[in-house]
């Protein structure tokens, strides 16, 4: 409902899709989303709660949406992150980023893959990270299930390359968006956090969510139709 999936969102909803919200948020934050991709130029706008960690409710979820008609492009975007060396790191904290980074993005594309393949169309698009590219101190967790989102994405291209499904990945740098900033904001020293993820960038600056979302756009579009199982970088040269 907001940062890279909003952007998306509204990219996506520029060129005529219908969209479909699904994460958790509260009323206003949603409220906020639905009208940024309405005056984006959406066909319609529906949005759905529940926590991605919940497998019921997951499938009541796609079962919900597929009533309403088919669905033709996945955006998996769910993320979440912990800082701690893995001797800090507590295992609940560890689940917890795998459940959500990771097998989300497992079950959303077990339930609608069949759906496609029974089409023969789907586009599916997986945010991962530089940090699946390349590792970073105390993360261990994250990098490891953005790591296994690139993997992830090389399977399911492989496994429905004949059923003209597209499965690709986008790596983001950092990118300016509300949990960035609210991670930044509980560091001891916000002022010299931020300038610290910015000197990481080669460019001097942090992307934008509009950066990565036209990235997404070009994978769903048929500009993009002899391109699957890649993960195309857009991290400002961090894995240069």
């Amino acid at each position: 409902f907001q940062g890279i999936g909003l952007g998306i969102a509204t990219s996506l909803a520029a060129e005529g899709a219908a969209i479909v919200l699904h994460g958790l948020a509260d009323e206003a934050t949603i409220a906020k989303a639905e009208k940024a991709v309405m005056a984006a130029g959406a066909a319609k706008v529906e949005s759905y709660v529940s926590d991605l960690r919940d497998v019921a409710a997951t499938e009541a979820l796609i079962a919900k949406v597929l009533a309403n008609g088919p669905v033709d492009i996945l955006c998996n975007n769910a993320g979440i992150q912990h800082t701690a060396t893995i001797e800090n790191m507590p295992r609940e904290k560890w689940n917890d980023i795998i459940a959500i980074n990771l097998t989300s993005f497992f079950d959303t594309m077990r339930l609608l893959l069949p759906h496609m393949k029974e089409r023969g169309y789907g586009r599916v698009i997986n945010t991962a990270s530089v940090h699946g590219l390349v590792a970073s101190a105390a993360k261990a967790p994250y990098v490891s299930a953005k790591h296994g989102v690139i993997g992830l994405t090389k399977s399911i291209a492989a496994d429905f390359v004949k059923q003209n499904i597209r499965c690709n990945s986008i790596a983001p740098g950092t990118v300016f968006s509300p949990s960035w900033q609210d991670r930044v904001n509980q560091s001891p020293d916000p002022v010299q956090a931020k300038k610290d993820f910015i000197a990481r960038q080669p460019m001097g600056r942090l992307g934008t969510a509009e950066e990565i979302a036209a990235m997404a756009v070009y994978l769903a579009s048929d500009d993009a139709t002899f391109t699957t199982g890649t993960t195309i970088s857009v991290d400002g040269g961090i894995s240069i």
